[in-house]
């Protein structure tokens, strides 16, 4: 029995010992998921955490994005903290559950009608976008659209203020932290878009040929569903309210960390890759672990305000004056 054990507990430590504890990823200049120092990248930190609760180091260069691509397929780099899915990609990498959805929303002009839902509603309409982000058929194949492309969101924004075009694609991400930390200047001068034009699923992905791939895949799945029920997912993103369905039951539940604000929410960020679409946003709250029926039952006690962030001029990630 003795030497049964043992056997049993060689065989474990040399199978872990086997898997890589040290990732090096790769990422592009993808503000504010992912940037060099000292900006936010948020994207990265998220899975930097994770991995870190999975008891694996990482660390990420920023490069140009096809340079990403070539080192990760010729073995520099084990894989990216924030990469979309695709067929060829997955060839060689593994991909990670979802951690994040990318929704490109429309924004507009104050006063601008940014009601539509699909590209194929701004025929004859001139819509800036970045360069070189793979936004995939819904941009490639809209008809009798005029897409501008700029180099960033900042130069799209100054176009749209010049009125060199009329609208521009951002990430609803970027759009929840100008609401929450530049709310005076988008009340000014903008009109924000309620519903995605269109969603990519943001992926933590590795290399298949890496030792324990598969294991590493499943322990950051499970770190980063942790991280929501605790709070540490807001905290990294600082945003007070995210949306998902944490506890596996198929609902969707506006998550707060230990301090919910004082007032009901009029807004949250769908951080999961799924439809959402249907059914009340604000019913159901997930708050220190547990589900609460609407904001009422949510105890009291949780209904201070968040702490406020270290580095809130940071968070200034767009400039209305030029």
């Amino acid at each position: 029995m003795r030497t049964t054990v043992f056997i049993f507990c060689w065989f474990t430590l040399n199978w872990c010992s086997a898997q890589v504890n040290q990732l090096n990823l790769a990422s592009d200049i993808w503000p504010p998921f992912t940037n060099v120092e000292p900006h936010r990248s948020f994207a990265t930190d998220l899975v930097e955490e994770a991995l870190k609760r999975a008891g694996i180091s990482s660390d990420t260069e920023i490069l140009e994005f096809q340079e990403v691509m070539d080192g990760i397929r010729q073995g520099e780099f084990h894989g990216s903290a924030a990469l979309w899915y695709s067929e060829d990609r997955e060839q060689i990498l593994l991909f990670s559950a979802p951690y994040l959805q990318n929704q490109l929303i429309l924004v507009g002009l104050k006063g601008a009608d940014v009601s539509m839902t699909s590209l194929a509603e701004l025929t004859e309409k001139k819509v800036a976008v970045v360069g070189n982000y793979a936004y995939g058929s819904e941009v490639k194949d809209a008809m009798n659209v005029t897409f501008v492309k700029g180099k960033n969101d900042q130069q799209n924004l100054e176009r749209l203020l010049k009125q060199e075009v009329d609208y521009i694609l951002v990430d609803a991400l970027l759009m929840e932290y100008l609401l929450t930390h530049q709310q005076e200047e988008v009340n000014k001068y903008l009109q924000v878009g309620k519903v995605p034009l269109f969603k990519r699923a943001l992926h933590f992905a590795i290399r298949k040929d890496i030792e324990g791939a598969q294991s590493i895949i499943e322990r950051f799945n499970k770190r980063i569903i942790k991280m929501m029920a605790d709070g540490t997912y807001n905290n990294i993103l600082q945003l007070n309210w995210i949306r998902a369905d944490v506890d596996g039951d198929g609902k969707m539940e506006m998550i707060a960390g230990h301090q919910v604000g004082k007032a009901e929410p009029s807004s949250s960020y769908d951080v999961w890759f799924q439809d959402s679409s249907t059914g009340p946003r604000n019913n159901r709250y997930y708050v220190d672990g547990q589900v609460y029926q609407g904001w009422d039952s949510v105890p009291q006690q949780y209904k201070t305000q968040p702490i406020v962030d270290e580095r809130p001029e940071d968070l200034k990630l767009l400039k209305f004056s030029f």
